[in-house]
């Protein structure tokens, strides 16, 4: 818009001259027909005048060029659209752009979960845990077993560990006598069970019937129940959040609240 003003204020100035100049050339001749001194100062005071109005009126070259000039990028703007990377010193950090093959790279590759955090995550919100001994946390798997000796597990003592840092562990077992008893407790104690974690040997609970470890279990509401025998599992169905069955022949989820594993490191491996 500044151009087009510019233009016809150049061709009103062209007028004006043109105009001017006829003027100027009948006042010349009628002075070189009149040769007066009177007329011959009108005319040079008249020529003057209009010499200052024409240099007024004209527009400035200067002006004109820098009105018709097109506003320049600044430089920050011109490399982006160029497409490189803003310097840090202007207030940008650059970015690596990210590649498919980063993507892939990042899913294909998970990060590797310590023991610690995958017992939190299998257990959720666990508060208190049961757990049976024998065919879980011992090598036997009978109470008979039991009368003759006891061996501790040593693959099961880490997993051990991180779940009685996480929630409140209670061991438990059916035992035919006091001297099963006293074995038992001997295995876990030299095995080191109480000697990392919140685990005692006054949350190792014994008693003489599966009736009597499926009353334990309700009676302590645990929120989550370790066992290899399924019909106690199947009791306690109704009455525990989760439950994992230690079974040699695994069969997946046999219900919506039942795990089943061969044993219990391979659950939180």
């Amino acid at each position: 818009m500044s151009d087009r003003v510019a233009e016809n204020v150049g061709a009103l100035v062209r007028r004006l001259s043109r105009h001017l100049n006829r003027k100027i050339t009948d006042v010349l001749a009628l002075l070189f027909r009149h040769k007066s001194a009177g007329s011959l100062g009108a005319v040079a005071g008249f020529a003057i005048a209009v010499v200052f109005a024409w240099k007024f009126l004209r527009p400035s070259r200067g002006r004109r060029t820098s009105d018709r000039r097109k506003p320049r990028a600044s430089p920050s703007t011109s490399r982006e659209a160029a497409g490189a990377d803003p310097s840090p010193s202007e207030g940008f950090v650059p970015l690596r752009p990210l590649k498919v093959s980063d993507a892939i790279e990042a899913v294909a590759s998970p990060v590797e979960l310590t023991l610690g955090q995958i017992v939190r995550k299998k257990l959720g919100g666990c508060r208190k845990m049961t757990c049976q001994l024998l065919g879980v946390i011992l090598e036997e798997k009978t109470p008979e077993e039991l009368q003759k000796h006891a061996t501790l597990r040593l693959s099961v003592l880490e997993v051990l560990e991180e779940i009685s840092k996480y929630c409140d562990l209670y061991l438990m077992e059916t035992v035919l006598d006091d001297e099963s008893e006293e074995r038992v407790l001997s295995a876990l104690e030299n095995g080191g069970v109480f000697q990392t974690g919140s685990l005692i040997k006054d949350k190792v609970l014994f008693c003489s019937t599966d009736v009597g470890r499926t009353s334990f279990v309700r009676q302590l509401e645990a929120d989550w129940h370790i066992d290899s025998n399924l019909e106690i599992i199947s009791q306690l169905l109704r009455f525990i959040r989760f439950q994992l069955y230690i079974s040699e022949m695994e069969s997946g989820q046999i219900a919506p609240n039942v795990f089943t594993s061969t044993c219990l490191e391979q659950f939180f491996s």
